[in-house]
C-alpha cells in the first residue's frame, strides 16, 4: 500500500470523531488536505473551522466551509492535523509545512487532538525528521548557535521560506530526541524562538495510522 493510500485511510477515519454542528480546528499538510476533501463531501457536518494556515484556509473556503478566527470561535472540541513523526507516547514532530506556530496554538485550544498519518510516521525515537524551529528573523544566527550549544544537532535555514507569521524556520538535523518534553522546554527558553515543532507538552490524544492492515488507533 502506498503512503498516500494510508494517509487517506487515516483522514477518512478522523471523520468519526466529529460532532455534528461543531467548530473544529484543521491543520496543514498533505494528509490534512485529504481530510479537507472528506469534509468537502459533507460540508454541513461542521458549523465552521479554525485553520492553521493560509493554504488550508483556501481549501476549506473552496469547499464551502466557513473559516473562523480562533478569537471568535473560543475553545474547540476537536483539532485534526497530521505529523511528520510520532512516537508511541504520541509526542510528535510537526512543521514540515511551516505552520507549526498556528498548529500549536490551535492544538492547545482544543479539548481533543486527533493526529492522522500513514503508518511510516511511527518511530521509536523522534529526530530522524529535521525538527523545525520558527525564529524571529533578527535572531536567526543567535538562535542557531544556542541550539547547537544547548541540544546539539545541525540547524539549517529553510531557504526561500517565510512563515505565515513573517518569520523564518531553522530545520535542526541529526537529533535523537529521547526526552521530547525536556527538548521542547529547552528550545522554548531560547530568546528569539517563536515555537518549535515538538508537540510533547501538548501531544496528540489519538493517533490514527493508515496502512496495509487498515487503520491502527493509538490513544494517550
Amino acid at each position: 500500500m502506498s503512503a498516500d493510500a494510508g494517509k487517506r485511510q487515516a483522514a477518512e477515519a478522523a471523520m468519526t470523531y466529529i460532532d455534528n454542528g461543531s467548530i473544529i480546528g484543521v491543520g496543514t499538510g498533505s494528509t490534512v488536505n485529504l481530510f479537507i476533501e472528506c469534509l468537502a463531501r459533507d460540508p454541513g457536518r461542521i458549523r465552521a473551522a479554525v485553520s492553521s494556515s493560509d493554504a488550508s484556509t483556501r481549501l476549506l473556503e473552496d469547499a464551502g466551509i466557513e473559516v473562523m478566527d480562533l478569537n471568535h470561535a473560543g475553545p474547540l472540541d476537536l483539532y485534526v492535523d497530521g505529523a511528520d513523526e510520532s512516537n508511541r507516547h504520541l509526542s510528535l514532530i510537526k512543521g514540515g509545512g511551516g505552520a507549526l506556530t498556528r498548529e500549536k496554538i490551535i492544538a492547545g485550544a482544543s479539548r481533543r487532538f486527533v493526529c492522522i498519518a500513514d503508518d511510516t510516521k511511527l518511530v521509536g525515537t523522534l529526530g530522524a525528521f529535521p525538527l523545525p524551529v520558527e525564529v524571529i528573523p533578527m535572531a536567526r544566527s543567535f538562535v542557531a548557535r544556542e541550539i547547537v550549544k544547548r541540544i546539539g544537532g545541525q540547524p539549517e535555514l529553510r531557504e526561500g521560506f517565510t512563515t505565515d507569521n513573517g518569520n523564518v524556520i531553522l530545520d535542526v538535523r541529526n537529533l535523537g530526541i529521547a526526552e521530547p518534553v525536556k527538548f521542547e522546554r529547552t528550545l522554548n527558553d531560547i530568546p528569539g524562538v517563536v515555537t518549535n515543532g515538538l508537540f510533547a507538552l501538548r501531544g496528540a490524544d489519538v493517533l490514527l495510522l493508515g496502512g496495509a492492515n487498515g487503520v491502527q488507533t493509538l490513544e494517550a
